[in-house]
């Protein structure tokens, strides 16, 4: 899985990447030495602190391995649950496919959170559907990955939220044999509330308030107001109403990107409390923007939502800034990246993009000839219809929470979308399995 950094002669960077290996260093300064700073990132410091010991600002290498390891394991354990012969030859097949066809293998490589969101919705499925198949060791890693994962990212936590909601209505709806996995779904629940609570408390510890999100931009704000709806509304109210974000409306963006990090962007032009106004009044902002304009806003979104669940092509090259940080986050680290294929722009991303779109297209007809062949889910173990429906819902939340509601990025769905080839192939070597095993039956019967 590790393939591409190795090919790259160094683990891939994107600029977030820089910022994730900088905080951590930060914030065990301020849990363990009780050294405070004014100021510790808008991103996941749980993530930051998590990956601190792997790579102690000399090395990213050992973060890599870390997830690679992770993914592997979380793959190991789903396809054992599903498939009970040939598990290791199938198991080995599954994963060359995927990290040689589709983005697992970049964003394995990848110094980000950006993996871990596909390796949770994998212990969700573990978790509620394929329980009886692990030990309690097993259980427990799971649970400590699954509670990692959900920490790691905001998008990561309300797409297991949302999960959590949606299997536990289908399983209310189902037979009442399926009812004991109520309470699976109940413990990823309380897993998903213990990062939400960790989240809180080390905010509150840092900045004396708790929050999950601690100082993120607004990002929803900045969404509507490109879409145009916002700007709309703004155009009609700001002689009514006193909103921070009225002093800029006759300079607003017209993308989401230049709102929040144009160098004369509102978010970067703004002062810290003008910052936080923005903040306070982004929802109720958002809110009447959606009173006003409902069905100009929703159509909108349906754009950007579907324009999202398409786009996902493998987008990592280099920028400039992440040269820029070498020296403050990894001094040691700067000539070995300048080294690097991606340093030199030189990695080909279009070829593998390619190649991942086409896998895709495949996959998806798959498993629409798999769900739609009359009969076919009856015969199917429960632990398979389970995959599907962590998979096939999370792929496609994933592309409403960012599209919908940041903004629609290459990046954003290439991290999940491997796990649509991965449930076909899973379909796919499952059905050979039963089909090996009624051609064995034949023969022995005559």
């Amino acid at each position: 899985m590790a393939w591409p950094a190795l090919f790259n002669r160094y683990p891939l960077l994107y600029p977030d990447s820089m910022t994730y290996l900088e905080d951590g260093r930060l914030v065990a300064r301020a849990l363990f030495l009780h050294q405070l700073s004014d100021y510790y990132g808008m991103r996941s410091l749980i993530y930051s602190l998590g990956i601190l010991p792997f790579h102690w600002n000399v090395t990213p290498w050992p973060v890599v391995a870390l997830q690679a390891f992770l993914t592997a394991y979380v793959i190991w354990l789903v396809v054992r649950s599903i498939l009970a012969k040939r598990t290791v030859a199938c198991y080995l097949a599954l994963v060359a496919l995927l990290s040689l066809l589709t983005g697992l293998s970049w964003f394995v490589s990848l110094i980000m959170p950006d993996i871990l969101g596909s390796v949770l919705y994998l212990c969700i499925d573990l978790l509620v559907f394929a329980r009886e198949t692990l030990t309690r060791a097993e259980r427990v890693a799971v649970m400590l990955i699954a509670w990692f994962a959900v920490a790691s990212h905001a998008t990561h936590l309300m797409l297991a939220a949302g999960l959590c909601v949606l299997l536990a209505l289908l399983l209310l709806l189902r037979h009442r044999s399926l009812h004991p996995r109520l309470r699976a779904v109940g413990e990823v629940a309380m897993i998903i509330v213990l990062a939400a609570a960790a989240h809180m408390a080390l905010h509150g510890y840092l900045y004396g308030e708790p929050s999950l999100n601690g100082g993120r931009p607004p990002f929803l704000m900045a969404r509507v107001i490109a879409d145009g709806p916002g700007a709309w509304y703004l155009q009609q109210h700001c002689g009514l109403v006193k909103l921070a974000i009225c002093d800029y409306v006759q300079d607003l963006p017209n993308d989401p990107d230049d709102f929040i990090w144009g160098e004369n962007g509102v978010w970067q032009s703004a002062s810290e409390d003008t910052q936080k106004r923005l903040l306070q009044e982004e929802v109720p902002f958002v809110l009447a923007t959606l009173r006003a304009y409902p069905r100009a806003q929703l159509s909108k979104s349906a754009a950007n939502f579907w324009e999202q669940l398409t786009t996902f092509d493998l987008d990592l090259d280099a920028r400039d800034w992440v040269t820029e940080q070498f020296d403050t986050v990894m001094p040691a680290g700067r000539s070995r990246y300048l080294q690097s294929r991606q340093a030199r722009n030189n990695l080909p991303f279009d070829f593998f993009s390619s190649v991942q779109n086409w896998t895709v297209i495949a996959s998806v007809v798959v498993i629409v000839a798999f769900a739609f062949t009359p009969g076919i889910w009856r015969r199917r173990p429960t632990r398979l219809i389970g995959l599907a429906v962590a998979i096939v819902p999370a792929v496609i939340a994933n592309a409403l929470v960012t599209g919908a509601m940041s903004v629609v990025e290459d990046r954003y769905q290439a991290r999940v979308v491997w796990l649509a080839p991965f449930l076909a192939g899973v379909l796919l070597l499952e059905w050979g399995a039963r089909w090996q095993r009624g051609r064995t039956a034949r023969k022995n019967e005559t």
